[in-house]
Formats: structure tokens, C-alpha cells, sequence
């Protein structure tokens, strides 16, 4: 088999069994690899209604279909589980050297169930699998981690995934850590991880990867690189995704101090312009990456002098403007603490600014906060309460539950600045200004995200108005979500999705040559649908309903202050306008639910067996 090893491999933490069951080339084509293997097999392989903390919530690894071959970006990996933050499917993409490994150990994927009785790492030698005790790295950080098990196999070579004391402490957006800076970060892979007592996966993968042109595959692969390396790219290698920093400022769409504003006053403080200026210190790529979009800052003054790690858009935002801060040293030593407890950056912040917004409003006091000053742009108050977060002491054991969680718990009306959909804290985009992406936010399958829904390309294009909520959006955010789920199944990072000159059929070819199957465009477009579907199939079989499929109550009544969408609001009727015209275009019924005929459409119903059956209202889903 070209590309595939048509393998996967289980192992039984309760039992320390290991099995190895084949999966075949039709299964491997139907749903790629990646997100959409991963998916694939987290239905197959867990119950209907398992707990997500339970040891019989499988914990799924699948590469990405072009890892290991010379097609730029493509050393990306992604991790399934049932999210013990939002109760629905939670899927992550990582990437670099532990993606390779996983690769060239001769297996497609990986799945962990059961859990240990004391803690313990996995140590992956192509197919040989040793169980380890981790009882002297418990409690370490990822970086550390990955250092002393390095030492303890005596090979450099060995890669790394692992949690942080975050993920030990069941902090419901937890990551997955490898190579010590990469991050299965959302929906808290990394507290199913540490419910399972599991602290890392070492591997070490030797097996070649073969394909089946290789000729035309190096074509491919080094014109593509040429391009990755050239203008189409320059925007993440030369600012970095904080370059998007001023865009949404000028544009009312940057969430500041909890979403109450939609522009930060101090913006240029913490612009990828002023960081490159004043703060850049290392650019840094993943494994087989041309584009080189990692920053390295280092801040030689501030709060938190000499300090230095990674940022990119996303944790700039959530703990920089959604926090009200603009100290750069602070958000550097924010981003390095949720890195050593191993925590979701976007989560982190959010859950931080609503609390700093219940701490302004009353209901937190300094008797909740243990004496900190919990208001908005206090530096030290960020810090000090991700670190509470990540060992779950004071405050931070009700934020370690996530901002729906927390807020139902609270009470007292905050559930109305918990800015989530489905449980899932709201990345960097205001929805008020861009319609669009409220579509996508609220539909979304693993909650509010913009990597599985980039809808926000759609308000950015200039093509539409962005503070309409028109009934089109429908169709585009579905087509927006099929893309994202076949190149997040391929893997290949978003960043270089410019560098193709039609993606379908570009990429359909390219996976034609890689594995010897023939795959056209119209297949690959369909490919995206089914993942899409099967994915919404388990949110359904885990209790889905339409009215999950929502925004936070401030978007609705708290209108814009200022800028170009000043007075602006998200309506539900234009919210329910665009939902309904969004299930059209999927196909499902007006409940958002898939009718079986959808499945055999897209070869799902009968296909995916041995799935079991599971009702919702009238509707039996035998798949």
C-alpha cells in the first residue's frame, strides 16, 4: 500500500493490551486521515453517551495522510476524543517531529482506551509498545517532560507528546503538548489524557513512507514549496498571525475586555508590527514547513522582564485585549505558564475575562479572588489566576471548568458574558462585524472555532457585507467548512491553502499520485461532506439539540460601541435566518438533523459499521 500502512494500533491502559486490526484502502481514501480518520474511528470505537473523564473515552491519534512525504506542511497529526469541555466531538490538529514519528512507525493511527492505575507513559518503538512508569515526571511541565524521557530512552531522536500539570488536574481545556511548543490545543484532549493517568507518548518510528509516483510527487511537492516560500506566504513569516492584530481592530471586529468592545484603544502596544519592531527575537518553522510563521518574543522590560516565548494571533488576543492587557512582558508570561501547565491559550483567557468582568460587576469579591485585583488590564491579576487555572486552587478550580460551565455554576446572570457556543470558548473574531463567522461560530461542531469554520473569510473578502446576515451564508460557510475538514484530513496547514492554483482538483491529483488511488475533485469535495456529516452524527448520537447551535446572550443585546460597526448586534431572527438556510444547504432536516438518505448519499450509512444505532426524537440513525 502506497502512502497508508493500512494498520492501526490499540492499546488497553487498564489492561496493557496491545492489538493491531487493519483498516482498509476504500476506509483510508473515505476519510483521508487526520480529522477525518480520527473522527472516523472515535465513532467506531467508543459507545453512545461514554463520559468524556471515563476510562472508556477512547483517545484517538491519526496522521495526516501526506505526513512523512516531501509535501511542505504536511508533518501534522490529529487528535479525537469526546470533549470533557463542551460534551461533543473534540478534535485537534498538532504538528512537527511527533506527527512524523507517529507516521513511520507502520501504523495510521493510534488509539488509547482504559486507563492506568498509577502514572504512566507509553513508549511507541515502531510497533513495539513499553509501558513506563511516570511517577518522577508527574507534576512536570511539557518541555521538561519531553527532556528527561529523551535522556531516560538515550535517544534524542525520540519524540514527544505530553500533558502539563493541567492536564494531571483535569482542567477541561488541557493540551496535548509534543516537541515542546506544539499543542493539540482545543476541547481538552489533554484532561481525557490525564483522566487516563497516561503523562506522555514517546515514539520512535523508523518505517519508510512510500509512494506511489514518486517522480511526480517531488514535482508537486517542490513546486508547492517554491510557492510556500514566496509572496503568498510573506504575511505569516514576516509578522506572524499577530500581523492580523490592527486588521481587526480597524475593522470593530478585535474582542476587548470580554467582548464588551470590539476594538482595543492600546492595540498598536501589541500589534505584530510593534512586536516585530521592538520584541522579535526567533523565527521558527514545524518539521517539513516552508513558511516559517512561529515568532519567538523577547521582552527586556515590562512586569516580567527577560521574558521570552511563542505567540501567535490567537494567544496574543485572548491574553492580551480580551484581558484588557497591553503589557507585553505579562501576555509573554501568560502564554509560557499555559504552556507549562499545558492549557488551552484561547480558553485560558476567556475564562480570565469573565471573571475579571464578574470581579468589576460584584459578584466575585476579594474574598473569591483570594485578595487579587481580578479588574480588566491588571497584568499581574492575569498571571496570577492562570496559575490558580492550571493547579485548580481558589478561583482557578472553578475556570478550570470553562466559562459554561463556571458561569452555571456562578450563577447571578454571568451565563450572559460566558462567550462560548456549545461550551467551546470564541477565538479572536467578533461576530457583531462579521456575520459570516457568527454562522460559523454557532454552528460549528466542536463549538466556536475558526479553524474548523473559516468563515471569517468570507466577511473579510470584500465580496459581501459583513454586518448583514443574509440568507447566502448558508452555502458559503458550509463550503468553507467541507475545505477545512479535507485539508485539515490531508494535513496540510491553512497557511499555504493560497499556494494551490485550484485546490480541489490540485490536491485531488497530488493525493492520485501519493497513493496509486484515483481520486478526483468532485470525490475530494464529497470527502469533506462525509466528515462533516459523520462528525454531526456524533454530536447527535451525545445529545446534540438545534437550540446547541447558538451565540452568547451579549452578541444579541449589547451592540458594538464604536468604530465601523458601531451600534451593531448579532439579531436572532437574522441568526435563525442564516441556521435554517445552513441546514438547507447541508441537506438536513429544518431540526438540523441528517436524513438517511444523506447518508447513502455520501456512503456513510453502511459503510461505518460496526457503528451502533442511537435515536434522536423519532429519527433512528442505523449506521
Amino acid at each position: 500500500m502506497h502512502l497508508y500502512h493500512g494498520k492501526i494500533l490499540i492499546v488497553d491502559l487498564t489492561t496493557k493490551d496491545v492489538r493491531v486490526e487493519e483498516i482498509s484502502p476504500s476506509l483510508l481514501k473515505g476519510y483521508l486521515g487526520g480529522i477525518g480518520l480520527a473522527a472516523r474511528l472515535l465513532y467506531q470505537y467508543s459507545r453512545p453517551g461514554v463520559a468524556a473523564l471515563s476510562p472508556d473515552n477512547p483517545l484517538v491519534f491519526a496522521a495526516g495522510a501526506f505526513a512523512g512525504t516531501l509535501v511542505p506542511t504536511s508533518s501534522k497529526h490529529a487528535v479525537a476524543t469526546k470533549s470533557p469541555l463542551t460534551g461533543l466531538i473534540g478534535d485537534s490538529l498538532s504538528s512537527s517531529f511527533w506527527s512524523l514519528g507517529l507516521k513511520r512507525t507502520g501504523f495510521d493511527a493510534l488509539i488509547i482506551t482504559g486507563a492506568a492505575e498509577s502514572p504512566t507513559y507509553l513508549f511507541i518503538d515502531n510497533e513495539i509498545v513499553h509501558f513506563k512508569t511516570a511517577d518522577h515526571i508527574w507534576g512536570k511541565g511539557s518541555p521538561e517532560t519531553e527532556d528527561i524521557i529523551k535522556s531516560q530512552i538515550g535517544d534524542s531522536r525520540v519524540a514527544v507528546a505530553s500533558i502539563g500539570p493541567g492536564g494531571e488536574n483535569l482542567v477541561r481545556y488541557a493540551c496535548i503538548t509534543n516537541d515542546k511548543t506544539r499543542q493539540a490545543g482545543r476541547t481538552g484532549t489533554g484532561a481525557v489524557m490525564g483522566s487516563k493517568k497516561l503523562k506522555a507518548i514517546a515514539i520512535r518510528g523508523t518505517r519508510p513512507i512510500e509512494v506511489s509516483n514518486l517522480e511526480e510527487v517531488v514535482r508537486i511537492s517542490t513546486e508547492m514549496i517554491q510557492k510556500a516560500s514566496g509572496e503568498g506566504t510573506e504575511k505569516y513569516r514576516g509578522l506572524g498571525t499577530p500581523g492580523n492584530v490592527l486588521v481587526l481592530n480597524r475593522l470593530s471586529a478585535l474582542p476587548t475586555r470580554n467582548f464588551q468592545q470590539s476594538s482595543f484603544e492600546k492595540a498598536d502596544n501589541v500589534s505584530g508590527e510593534t512586536l516585530a519592531e521592538h520584541y522579535l527575537s526567533k523565527v521558527s518553522a514545524c518539521s517539513a514547513c516552508p513558511v516559517a510563521c512561529g515568532h519567538t518574543y523577547l521582552s527586556a522590560e515590562g512586569a516580567y522582564p527577560d521574558t521570552s516565548w511563542e505567540l501567535d494571533y490567537e494567544s496574543l488576543f485572548a491574553l492580551g485585549p480580551l484581558c484588557g492587557v497591553d503589557d507585553v512582558s505579562a501576555i509573554l508570561k501568560a502564554a509560557e505558564l499555559c504552556d507549562y501547565y499545558g492549557i488551552d491559550t484561547i480558553s485560558a483567557g476567556s475564562c480570565v475575562a469573565w471573571a475579571m468582568e464578574c470581579f468589576e460587576k460584584g459578584i466575585f469579591t476579594k474574598k473569591d479572588t483570594e485578595g487579587i485585583d481580578l479588574t480588566f488590564g491588571n497584568h499581574s491579576a492575569l498571571v496570577e489566576v492562570i496559575e490558580r487555572i492550571g493547579t485548580r486552587s481558589g478561583i482557578g478550580d472553578l475556570l478550570a471548568e470553562g466559562v459554561n460551565i463556571a458561569s452555571s455554576k456562578l450563577g447571578k446572570g454571568s451565563d450572559h458574558w460566558a462567550m462560548h457556543s456549545k461550551g467551546l470558548e470564541l477565538s479572536g473574531y467578533d461576530p457583531r462585524g462579521m456575520k459570516s463567522m457568527a454562522l460559523g461560530f454557532a454552528v460549528g461542531l466542536r463549538g466556536a472555532c475558526h479553524n474548523r469554520s473559516p468563515a471569517y473569510e468570507v466577511d473579510m473578502s470584500g465580496d459581501v457585507d459583513r454586518f448583514k446576515g443574509e440568507p447566502e451564508r448558508g452555502l458559503q460557510v458550509k463550503d468553507k467548512e467541507d475545505f477545512a475538514a479535507v485539508i485539515d484530513s490531508l494535513v496540510i496547514c491553512k497557511f499555504i491553502r493560497k499556494c494551490f492554483d485550484d485546490f480541489y482538483p490540485d490536491s485531488a491529483n497530488l493525493y492520485t499520485q501519493a497513493t496509486g488511488m484515483e481520486m478526483t475533485a468532485s470525490e475530494l469535495k464529497m470527502i469533506g461532506e462525509r466528515i462533516i456529516n459523520l462528525k454531526k452524527a456524533f454530536n447527535i448520537r451525545e445529545g446534540w439539540k438545534r437550540e446547541d447551535d447558538w451565540l452568547p446572550g451579549r452578541l444579541f443585546s449589547d451592540p458594538v460601541t464604536e468604530g465601523a460597526g458601531k451600534g451593531t448586534v448579532v439579531t436572532e431572527e437574522e441568526l435563525r435566518l442564516m441556521i435554517d438556510n445552513y441546514y438547507s444547504a447541508r441537506g438536513w432536516t429544518d431540526e438540523g438533523l441528517i436524513p438517511e438518505d444523506k447518508l447513502r448519499a455520501l456512503e456513510i450509512k453502511g459503510s461505518v459499521a460496526p457503528m451502533e444505532g442511537f435515536q434522536y426524537g423519532t429519527q433512528v440513525y442505523n449506521l
